[in-house]
């Protein structure tokens, strides 16, 4: 009789075991995905700023060149 508790116990134990490990990787995941979430958010804000850059670039490099044909 005693041992058939144990047994039972001990596969109680291992079910949470599992359980515990599946929610501790699930945490992970979450974890791994914010970060790349907010990882192309940034990427994506960091290429709008160096695109706007750019064109404010071209805008001041044609505006020269028109100065330099009028005279």
């Amino acid at each position: 009789m005693c041992c058939g508790i144990l047994k039972a116990f001990g596969g109680l134990g291992a079910i949470v075991a599992l359980i515990l490990v599946v929610v501790a990787l699930l945490k992970q995941l979450i974890a791994l995905v914010g970060f790349l979430l907010a990882a192309v958010k940034i990427a994506i804000i960091v290429i709008f700023i160096a695109l706007l850059v750019m064109i404010v670039l071209a805008i001041f490099r044609d505006r020269s060149r028109r100065r330099r044909e009028e005279v």
